[in-house]
Parts: structure tokens; sequence; C-alpha cells
């Protein structure tokens, strides 16, 4: 049997989600970079070397999501970190400006299928990966399960009303993170006793693609908490919620 931990990024051919890839490789993993274009995670595999493997994975397609789990299971056995880091920002025109975005996202007149879009890459794709990769997680010794979410989830942080983002709290995006966490929860709550870890990393501002290079954090300082969480020992938490802190330093983020 391959004895060499096995992790699996989705959305990993770029931004935050290949940092990610790239450091678990160093600490010595196998890296699966799920992609849902097979094409460009190829690329990314090949570009950080032997140890990246590139997975067709689209985490609202189940069929694909199947097919991902068939492959880890044949070619590795089992799964010792899962990395739910695919998500959207917005699924409207892509050449909005960040004010655009924000006001299109306003409870009053978001359009509902905008929300259901984005819910279902950010909370409903995590959920089915999570449940599907669980008995491959289940064959590890220890299992990590790292949620990629966001402060934008944070309702304790919003509904301060001396927090001063509160206003760009809309109806999209930040109640996404804001599921995404409560199924962080309930996943760390179930599988307490099994030995299988599940915490939630806030990247805080990074600058990327996904947001259009808006915030002041490098690729490295967005990755470091998910890394952190999917290399914690024994004596590590499970159920918390972490990262980016208005401090300049991560640790423990408000639900």
């Amino acid at each position: 049997m391959n004895i060499q931990k096995i992790a699996l990024i989705t959305g990993a051919n770029k931004g935050i989600g290949r940092q990610i890839a790239a450091e678990l490789i160093d600490h010595g993993f196998i890296a699966l970079i799920g992609a849902r274009d097979h094409s460009k995670g190829k690329i990314t595999a090949d570009e950080l070397g032997e140890h990246a493997h590139a997975i067709q994975l689209d985490v609202t397609d189940t069929t694909s999501i199947g097919k991902a789990v068939e492959r880890i299971e044949k070619d590795f056995g089992r799964l010792d970190v899962l990395v739910n880091n695919a998500a959207i920002a917005h699924a409207g025109d892509p050449s909005r400006s960040l004010d655009e975005i924000r006001a299109a996202a306003r409870p009053s007149t978001a359009a509902l299928d905008e929300v259901k879009a984005v819910f279902d890459t950010n909370v409903f794709g995590a959920f089915a990966v999570t449940q599907a990769m669980l008995p491959l997680l289940r064959q590890a010794p220890a299992a990590r399960i790292v949620m990629v979410s966001s402060g934008a989830g944070s309702l304790a942080l919003h509904a301060d009303p001396n927090f001063e983002l509160r206003r760009h709290f809309g109806a999209i995006y930040g109640p996404s993170k804001t599921a995404l966490n409560a199924f962080t929860l309930a996943f760390a709550i179930e599988l307490e006793d099994s030995g299988i870890k599940v915490n939630a990393a806030n990247p805080g501002p990074t600058a990327t693609e996904f947001n259009n290079f808006y915030g002041d954090r490098t690729v490295k300082e967005g990755a470091a908490e998910a890394v952190r969480l999917a290399l914690l020992d024994d004596d590590g938490p499970t159920g918390t919620f972490s990262g980016f802190t208005f401090t300049g330093e991560n640790g423990p983020n408000p639900w």
C-alpha cells in the first residue's frame, strides 16, 4: 500500500487552491488537483511536479464527483486530506465591478438564480464532495477535512453595528459561507469520535482572479490557515473557524 499521504484540493488549478496543493506537496503529500476543466488541472499538475495529479472534478456535478471517487479509490485506496476550496464569488456578468457585484447582492433585489448558483458551488458542492469522499477518508488513519470559508460569512461580525464591512453583507456570497460554516460544524460533530477532524479556514482578502485581485494578502498568506488545518496532529481541534483576523494575525474567527 502507498504510505505517502494523499490530499484532494478542489478548485486547485489556480489561486489559493494551487498554493495549498504546492505546500502540501512540500510536506510530503501527493496532491490531487481538482479542476472542472481537466486540461487546466493538468497544466497546474505538470507545473507542480511528479507528486501532483490532475483530476476532473466539477463539484456541482454528481457524475463528476462519482468518477473522482472511483479514480481515487482505484489509484490510491484512501484519502488523507480533503480541502473544499472550490468557490465562486458571484454568478452574474464577469465584467461587473466590485461595487456592482455588491449592489446585485442586496437582499431586496438579488436574483434568485444567482443566489442558487453560488450556493450550488460554495455550499452544496462542498457538501456533496465531502459526503462522497467520506468512505475514502475513513480508510486513512487520521483524515482531515478543511472547508475554505470566509469572514464574509461570519454572522457575529456582521451583527455588530460597529463592524466596518457590515453594509456589504448581502444575500449571495456571504450567506453561502455562513451555510458552509454550518456544514463544517455539523460534519465535525458527527465525525468527532472517528478521528476525522473538520475545520473551516478564512484566507482573508487575498488578491486572486477569484476576486479580481482585490485584497492585500498574498496567496501564500491566504493558504496558510488551510494548510495548517490540513496538517493538524491528533491533539488538534475540530469544529473550529480560524484564519485571517483584523488584527493582522491568523487566529480564531467568530462564527
